[in-house]
């Protein structure tokens, strides 16, 4: 994409409204994981990735039934299918892929990519210098080279026989350039020096022997090309997105690996012994609880042939290991990886595209809430009606990154609790919901739906074990955080908030209603954040040794979102913030004296008249009596009918409002 000029807080580009003049890449411009349901009738497939005029794959996989990986690529052409799981030779598919668009695909009725009855995931690879690419060429029985336009050494090569039978080749850098792998096998690494020509492929070439399975003489052949640590990508061209390593197992409950970056997908082989090809990624379920696996080698549905609960996790320099599954961290096990950077990398420009607020009706059924326009990565849910002060009558919180099933209440001090009647699953355009009535998501009570994307400048996650000392907790905000929010998962804990404009020594409990604390040395050891860590103090409600957090970082975003303070007057206040068409949330806050926690938004009503308003801080049901705030373009305005909670002459509040 061409630059523009950076807009707001941070130096990064934004969702590609601008015109530009210098083309920038970004990981969500060549890579995509895209969940969608089988219709068993023609379905596009739009996913922003421009197949058509760069090229690339599409590896698509059943989730819900035992059918193949399904393999299709431009430099084979459409309807030409392999399968990972398979030796089989390319098959004509005339109802597989049926066309690669510029912004993703088309997909006829074939069963095994679009039967009505399935949910499938979809992992799209742009052909892109530094990333990826895909070559074929026809073999010559004799040793030679095949060029490709990865512009740098390639990390890993995945190479089919596409004319007959064969085994599927892997070249991984962490191995030596005589060994190899199979994919469509758990066979352990091996030594062959007639797949690879014992030779390091170059930033031009890479080398194949006379082993048929790469190189037989008249044999039509594919080759997946995958980059390691490239750059490339991010308004520098340093930043990386696609790592090809290895490590070591330690068969523990505690173990980094490093990228650098944040991981969406990540492929896992153990190579010192015989073992699956794991596949994990964010969309379907790559959380500390329970990883949804599929493997490469097998046509298993998902997690069906790989035991993975809670074995691993994303973090924002990599991914972490909480147990000793043999599949993927056994003590002393030798292990390679591909692994794809998290989007999206563009700040947004529009609050639309992270942040979209949601009434609806419970069912007390099946409910599938669709509409958002993006992948939520939090959920934050309130039954707008009012009963006992439990937790189901709340708000509640849940990410895609601690599970689905796990909710934390604000109102409530508890620890995290799960439930299968909470929701499902968070899917491509919303959540799903179970058939079970529940209070809390989905019975027969109106209810009011926040949902979050995680976004460079606006919005993001992390869950991280406590040490009991003092130390920094990696993000990937981009910028300093402005609001930092903890809960404590593992115990009972209030929720804690940094708030830049209070500063480090300074924090607000978020269950509480009290007025601004001054406990920020055991807290934040008053130290502000930055652009890519907070700090914690040895406290147990945010650092205790081997319990388990999550913090939710937010920022001000030039055009989407504002986290800011003012002072009451007790009149008519108009609050900037910098916004074109108003806020369609606003939290507001009392710092100097004692308040609750005030939520409005655009789809209860945020306008002339009254508008509803909910507290996080309490169980309460909806006001709708009131008209405390009103429209104003720039952002929000504060009636003078407000209470002394929202606007006290020469009282302090903070807010945090998205347009």
């Amino acid at each position: 994409m061409p630059l523009v000029q950076t807009r707001g807080a941070a130096s990064a580009q934004g969702f590609g409204e601008f015109a530009q003049a210098t083309a920038v890449n970004y990981i969500e411009d060549v890579f995509s994981t895209y969940l969608y349901t089988g219709t068993g009738a023609s379905q596009t497939i739009t996913n922003g990735i421009d197949l058509s005029t760069k090229g690339g794959l599409v590896w698509a996989k059943d989730r819900t039934f035992a059918n193949g990986h399904q393999l299709y690529d431009t430099a084979r052409g459409v309807q030409k299918r392999l399968m990972t799981d398979q030796t089989a030779a390319q098959g004509t598919e005339t109802t597989g892929i049926t066309a690669f668009n510029t912004t993703g695909w088309t997909m006829g009725a074939q069963y095994e990519i679009n039967d009505s009855a399935s949910k499938y995931v979809s992992w799209t690879f742009r052909k892109q210098p530094k990333f990826f690419d895909v070559v074929t060429y026809t073999g010559t029985g004799s040793n030679t080279t095949v060029a490709h336009s990865l512009g740098v050494v390639p990390g890993s090569i995945i190479v089919k026989r596409t004319d007959t039978t064969a085994a599927w080749a892997v070249y991984h850098r962490s191995l030596a350039n005589t060994q190899y792998l199979v994919l469509n096998t758990t066979a352990a690494a091996a030594t062959g020096a007639t797949w690879w020509n014992s030779t390091t492929p170059t930033s031009a070439v890479f080398s194949v022997g006379t082993d048929a399975s790469v190189n037989a003489s008249g044999g039509t052949y594919v080759a997946y090309i995958f980059a390691h640590d490239a750059g490339g990508f991010g308004l520098t061209g340093t930043d990386n997105v696609i790592s090809c390593g290895s490590y070591t197992g330690n068969g523990s409950t505690q173990q980094d690996i490093t990228l650098g970056y944040e991981p969406q997908w990540v492929m896992i082989k153990r190579t010192d012994t015989t073992n699956q090809w794991v596949m994990v990624d964010n969309m379907r379920g790559f959380f500390q609880t329970a990883d949804k696996a599929l493997c490469a080698n097998t046509v298993n549905a998902e997690a069906a042939d790989v035991s993975m609960s809670g074995a691993m996790q994303p973090i924002a320099t990599g991914f972490h290991f909480y147990n000793a599954n043999s599949s993927v961290n056994a003590s002393g096990g030798t292990y390679i990886y591909i692994a794809c950077r998290r989007g999206p990398m563009k700040v947004p420009t529009l609050g639309t595209s992270v942040f979209y607020p949601l009434t609806r009706a419970g069912t007390s059924a099946v409910a599938n809430i669709t509409g958002v326009g993006f992948p939520p990565d939090s959920a934050l849910i309130k039954n707008r009606g009012g009963a006992a002060a439990t937790v189901d009558w709340s708000f509640n919180f849940f990410d895609k990154l601690r599970a689905p099933g796990y909710r934390l209440s604000t109102a409530f001090t508890d620890a995290e609790d799960t439930s299968v009647n909470f929701i499902t699953s968070f899917n491509q355009d919303g959540i799903s919901l179970p058939s079970v009535g529940y209070t809390a998501t989905n019975g027969s009570y109106n209810y009011i739906n926040y949902f979050f994307r995680r976004a460079p400048g606006f919005f993001d996650e992390v869950c991280y074990t406590g040490t009991g000392a003092i130390r920094t907790i990696s993000h990937n905000l981009t910028v300093a955080p402005e609001w930092i929010i903890v809960k404590k998962r593992s115990a009972s804990a209030s929720w804690y908030v940094y708030v830049a404009s209070l500063g480090a020594s300074k924090e607000m409990i978020l269950d509480l209603t009290l007025a601004e604390q001054s406990d920020g040395a055991d807290l934040w050891n008053s130290t502000n954040p930055t652009s890519s860590v907070f700090t914690l103090g040895a406290d147990a409600t945010v650092n205790q040794s081997a319990a388990t957090y999550v913090a939710y970082l937010f920022a001000t975003c030039a055009g989407v979102s504002k986290c800011g303070s003012y002072t009451g007057t007790g009149t008519t206040l108009q609050i900037n913030c910098g916004f074109t068409a108003g806020a369609r949330f606003v939290l507001i806050k009392r710092t100097d004296s004692t308040g609750d926690w005030y939520v409005w938004d655009s789809a209860r009503g945020i306008v002339a008249g009254n508008d509803p308003y909910l507290l996080l801080n309490s169980t309460a049901a909806e006001v709708t009596s009131t008209d405390y705030v009103d429209t104003y373009s720039a952002g929000f305005e504060i009636s003078s009918t407000a209470p002394a909670a929202i606007n006290a002459s020469a009282g302090s509040f903070i807010f945090l409002a998205i347009a």
